[in-house]
């Protein structure tokens, strides 16, 4: 490895620790590119929005996010990237999980865009909450509610969640309990993003731009096993000046084609860039670019790491490459992409385009056979990593190479 109501409001210390109850504004519009402070605010969950097929008008919503930093101000981006049309929604709150669907009681608070409860995002636009004073901590399982009134075209979201979420007809959003939240989603909805402000000035987040592996397939549904959410873990007890953690994976995501969400290079300012407090880029992608057999050649999937470093490094942001992994096994498997691969990790290890590199390939392949993953990391398909795979990944990032100032 090289490198956020006064008087009369009650509070759940966990969640609200100061509040100041007031009226709104019934709605507010939202600006198509997000305004956050870079100095403060720092991201604690994030997932890339892709289409999702079309939207239900008078559906609510109830998310479940696990946290990575702590911090008071809390803060939610809204996302209607691939809607063809305004997306309204009159409802967004946010509070702290008791049970399933159930919410930790007087945890719940309403968020408000500009100072309006109700707010319509633009077909492309995302939209950022006003701070919601009081803290949450880190690894904390937070529930974000919504209704929207009228959606219709694409929805936006994230589709392999491996989180259990809610819906229910209708506005539920301020009741506590989950009676009304019956049916089950596998998906996050209208949501890629939260923020706080840490209480250590100076902290940071990382942003793991990547593929399925970063999304977690084959790790274990609802105990946050994903290798961004153990690095999360792991960064909490380890004083690093780095404690966000915000997974942009998308499963069948290349860095150069659209296809499974738009290409690394296409959404690299909106899931990246734009995330509040982003110190370090951990780039984990190309395997579905070398795999699709489409032509992409080594020197092709160099010049996107490339450009992907060079847009990082000209918005101040760092960036660790990361080695793509063996997938002998995987049907798509064959010797010319296994040269490319190697063509490939060859340049990520020895190259100083990156600020540092780590060695993932090194991490997960066999030591009887390096072009395979190893048995013990195998979550059945010889690509993707089981849970145990998903830890030693997050292992293998040293997180000094995090804080790399620019």
């Amino acid at each position: 490895m090289t490198s956020r109501l006064g008087r009369g409001c009650r509070v759940a210390a966990a969640l609200v620790t100061a509040v100041a109850c007031h009226s709104a504004p019934a709605r507010a519009a939202a600006h198509p590119a997000p305004s956050v402070s870079r100095t403060s605010d720092v991201v604690t969950w994030a997932a890339s929005a892709d289409r999702m097929g079309e939207g239900t008008a008078g559906r609510g919503y109830r998310m479940i996010v696990h946290t990575s930093v702590g911090g008071s101000g809390l803060r939610v981006r809204l996302t209607n990237a691939f809607g063809d049309r305004p997306l309204t929604l009159d409802s967004v709150r946010a509070g702290l999980r008791s049970h399933g669907p159930a919410l930790r009681p007087g945890s719940d608070r309403p968020l408000t865009f500009g100072g309006a409860r109700t707010v319509t995002v633009p077909a492309g636009a995302v939209a950022w909450s006003d701070p919601l004073p009081g803290g949450i901590p880190a690894g904390a399982d937070l529930v974000v509610s919504l209704h929207t009134p009228d959606a219709a075209g694409p929805a936006s979201g994230h589709r392999m969640a491996l989180q259990t979420s809610y819906t229910a007809q209708g506005d539920h959003t301020a009741e506590v309990s989950g009676a009304a939240w019956t049916r089950r989603t596998g998906s996050w909805w209208y949501l890629d993003a939260v923020a706080v402000r840490p209480s250590r000035a100076g902290t940071g987040a990382v942003a793991a731009l990547g593929d399925s592996l970063t999304d977690g397939r084959q790790s274990t549904p609802d105990l946050d096993h994903r290798w961004p959410d153990y690095l999360a873990r792991r960064l909490n007890g380890s004083g690093s000046a780095v404690q966000g953690v915000a997974d942009e994976g998308i499963a069948g995501n290349k860095v150069l084609a659209d296809g499974a969400g738009q290409s690394a290079l296409r959404r690299l300012d909106r899931d990246v860039l734009s995330q509040p407090g982003v110190r370090t880029i951990l780039l984990f992608e190309g395997v579905n670019d070398l795999k699709a057999h489409t032509g992409v050649t080594a020197a092709d999937l160099i010049a996107g790491y490339r450009e992907i470093i060079r847009r990082a490094h000209a918005a101040g942001v760092c960036v660790v490459a990361a080695t793509v992994g063996p997938f002998k096994g995987w049907p798509e498997w064959d010797q010319a992409a296994e040269s490319v691969r190697q063509e490939v990790n060859h340049f990520l290890r020895t190259s100083r385009d990156a600020d540092a590199v780590t060695d993932f390939d090194r991490t997960l392949r066999s030591p009887y056979d390096p072009e395979r993953l190893s048995p013990a990391y195998d979550g059945g398909d010889h690509i993707h990593p089981n849970d145990r795979g998903m830890r030693a990944l997050a292992d293998t990032v040293a997180p000094n190479t995090l804080n790399c100032p620019r």
